[in-house]
């Protein structure tokens, strides 16, 4: 069995150690375009004595009340509702105690680690290669991933063999976190589409009265979705904290030098970087810094008087889980958002380019996600991700070379019950096209009569005039990631609701590059998970956004067309700021709310409806439908009268 892309290792000589760490400066995310790593030998050869770190994860104490407390403090009426949390209650309450932690600390020295706890669910360990080894039966392997283009040659650990825990802690410890350090998660943001084409500017739409779709700002996000007639009340975000977590670093100056030029007037000081173990490295184009600069001039252009903490990490899966880790035990972020991910099986599997490529981890970074977005919603605070950008197959997301069956797949962590999953649409409009048939000019005009569910579905004549299929044009598939997971079951804020499903039959995702093909897994049919999205805005870069970005390669830019369901978890935390402010406090797991709104009568009737209805489009598999779907969700937003009821009846 082998992953083609991470085929093919090969040994070459030795590095040197401060070569490869200077190469993971900024680590480049994954693509179908990474080049095949080559094996640079043994760790224990290659770092010597130098330290390395893994992340344990710790079993909470009772994670059933843990659970039940958060029905408790989302439940008006009950004697506990919104009495959130403080990490140090949380550890009391549910989590291991210090004394469990100092036995497993006291038993990890005898193999010569070092153990200190990190978090109520979490303990680093540091230690040498050969200690790491040993406690945890495994063999590390160094390899080099080399330099392509603008990206950067670097390097990365792999276990040869499954990890088994120290017996004497696994009644304490679930598993550990960190034997990899591949480069995994990749973010969602996305180009206008431009195969041999050339979308002409838009007119601005009535409802924005302001820039035309392709060159949105804030202000037109805001015009559009109802968020003006809250900043009319002076309700700016003042007295919160949003929280951005990333795995690249952002140019400070960009996000300030945007929110200028759409006219706003912030403070000076607003945004903190915070780099969590060693940091993501300097901005740059291949690591994904325009996913940070977008992600913190979306949501504090949204909600100005907030101030902004941007948690950047190194892009593993050790360093993701350290910095949701810092993020939560801070207890700073009243409001949280992530835009980066990948399908939520491969968090469960440790790619590799040894012989098994899923061994490694004792335990999936989906428990410890679990864990972590549990204690954030018990503490009050409000996650949110990015669904996805490859509408109902997941998987098949652009990052993987096209020799893999197609597999109704959604996204993690976006997909965890703990954090509200961010879709996407597309804006009503005319899209019009220049291209060259048979050498001649050609116009081609696409009209869009209503706001409906993003997919490039919409392209396919334009396709078909340039004589490309759907896969060859580039918009298949496309579009606002959403589905039924199979790792996470229904969660409770989802029974009961029309529309929502369960996994569909003759799911596999194959490897069609083998002989024969080889099936990585068979999807469960007709699962009662957890259905994602919750809720959508405009994530289309036909119809999307403005970005003021330094480029390691061009210097400064201002982009235009870019759009993503990275846009809309971010928006989605600059809203949750306003509603701070308004509503006087922290929301908390905010599916409670919105579900038990979406349930009510008038949901989508009104003037004074809190969300608006997409009823048409589809995600490549999911269609849009009067009221919830797993194509868009819940629908979109009107923000303030959703502020409006939550003041009114939720809250």
């Amino acid at each position: 069995m082998k992953i083609r892309w991470l085929a093919n290792a090969c040994a070459i000589g030795a590095l040197s150690l401060y070569a490869l760490t200077a190469s993971a400066a900024a680590v480049p995310f994954p693509s179908k375009d990474t080049p095949a790593p080559r094996l640079v030998g043994a760790a224990t050869a290659v770092y010597g004595a130098a330290p390395v770190s893994v992340t344990l994860t710790l079993k909470l104490s009772d994670e059933a009340a843990a659970q039940a407390y958060l029905q408790e403090i989302s439940t008006k009426g009950s004697a506990n509702y919104h009495r959130f949390l403080t990490p140090e209650q949380f550890r009391a309450k549910f989590a291991q105690s210090d004394e469990s932690v100092a036995a497993v600390a006291k038993s990890l020295a005898k193999y010569g680690l070092t153990a200190t706890r990190s978090g109520a669910s979490t303990v680093r360990v540091t230690g040498s290669s050969a200690a790491i080894e040993n406690a945890f039966h495994v063999s590390l392997q160094v390899y080099e991933v080399p330099a392509t283009g603008a990206s950067p040659a670097y390097h990365f650990q792999e276990p040869t063999t499954a990890a088994r825990l120290p017996a004497e802690v696994s009644a304490t410890v679930s598993g550990v976190i960190g034997l990899s350090t591949r480069p995994k998660f990749a973010p969602h943001h996305v180009k206008a589409f431009d195969k041999n084409a050339t979308l002409r500017p838009a007119k601005a739409s009535a409802a924005s009265s302001g820039n035309p779709p392709g060159l949105w700002t804030v202000t037109d996000f805001a015009n559009y979705y109802d968020v003006t007639p809250l900043t009319a009340k002076n309700v700016t975000g003042k007295g919160r904290t949003i929280g951005i977590v990333t795995l690249a670093n952002v140019t400070v100056s960009d996000v300030y030098a945007y929110w200028s030029a759409v006219g706003l007037d912030v403070a000076k000081n607003r945004v903190k970087v915070v780099a969590v173990d060693g940091g993501a490295g300097p901005p740059s184009d291949a690591s994904g810094s325009i996913e940070t600069t977008l992600d913190v001039e979306q949501s504090g252009g949204v909600a100005p008087g907030a101030d902004i903490i941007v948690y950047q990490a190194p892009n593993t899966s050790q360093a993701f889980v350290d910095a949701f880790v810092n993020a939560i035990e801070d207890n700073k972020a009243d409001s949280i958002s992530v835009s980066w991910g990948e399908w939520e099986w491969f968090d469960n599997a440790t790619f590799s380019p040894v012989t098994d490529p899923f061994t490694g981890e004792t335990v999936s970074t989906l428990k410890a996600y679990t864990e972590l977005f549990l204690q954030a919603a018990l503490q009050g605070q409000t996650l949110y991700a990015a669904a996805g950008d490859a509408g109902a197959y997941d998987a098949n997301d652009g990052n993987l070379p096209p020799d893999f069956s197609l597999a109704l797949s959604v996204d993690d962590p976006a997909a965890n019950p703990y954090i509200t999953a961010a879709g996407g649409t597309t804006l009503a409009g005319t899209q019009i096209y220049d291209i060259t048939v048979n050498k001649k000019p050609v116009t081609v005009t696409v009209d869009i009569p209503n706001e409906r569910v993003w997919s490039w579905d919409y392209l396919v004549p334009l396709c078909d005039d340039l004589g490309y299929d759907p896969i060859t044009c580039g918009i298949f598939p496309v579009g606002g990631g959403g589905g039924i997971s199979f790792e996470y079951p229904l969660p409770f804020y989802q029974v009961g609701l029309k529309g929502i499903q369960k996994t569909q039959p003759d799911q596999q995702f194959i490897d069609e590059d083998t002989i024969p093909p080889t099936t990585l897994i068979t999807i469960p049919a007709k699962y009662a998970g957890r259905n994602v999205p919750d809720i959508s805005f405009n994530a289309d870069p036909d119809t999307g956004y403005v970005i003021y970005y330094t480029s390691s390669a061009n210097g400064f830019e201002i982009e235009t067309e870019y759009g993503g369901t990275s846009f809309v978890a971010p928006q989605l935390n600059g809203v949750t700021a306003l509603l701070g402010q308004y509503l006087g406090g922290r929301l908390g797991l905010i599916n409670v709310p919105l579900y038990e709104l979406a349930k009510k009568s008038g949901a989508y009737t009104g003037k004074s409806a809190p969300f608006n209805v997409i009823a048409y489009g589809n995600n490549d598999y999911f269609l849009g439908t009067n009221g919830y779907s797993p194509a868009v969700g819940i629908g979109t937003l009107d923000v303030f009268h959703f502020a409006e009821a939550l003041k009114t009846t939720a809250y």
